[in-house]
């Protein structure tokens, strides 16, 4: 079975991910996205997930749970508010831990 991509975020920031294909899942008010993003991963029809920063800190706790697993990838995108470096905090996180020392951004 092939897996699908899924979008969470404010309705505003996540309604043109539609247009493309992907499954939105509009989340306006973030004391929800932890129980939302739960329900998503948990159905086991995508392979991605990507969440607006916002919704990526509001579910801190139940995005934890699938850290170490291959599926779903759970990635941080900006939302309308602008971006909050979330996405390239992550990638200079993951560089060090795979060599040691952030070579790409040099903080």
């Amino acid at each position: 079975m092939a897996k699908n991509i899924a979008v969470i975020g404010d309705g505003e920031s996540i309604k043109g991910f539609s247009a493309v294909g992907l499954d939105i899942y509009p989340c306006d008010d973030t004391a929800e996205a932890g129980a939302l993003l739960r329900r998503v991963a948990d159905s086991d029809r995508y392979a991605v997930i990507y969440l607006t920063e916002t919704v990526y800190h509001a579910s801190d706790k139940v995005r934890a749970r699938y850290e170490d697993r291959l599926t779903p990838a759970i990635i941080p995108i900006p939302g309308v508010t602008g971006n909050q470096g979330t996405g390239v905090k992550r990638l200079s996180a993951f560089v060090e831990k795979a060599v040691g020392s952030d070579i790409i951004f040099n903080n």
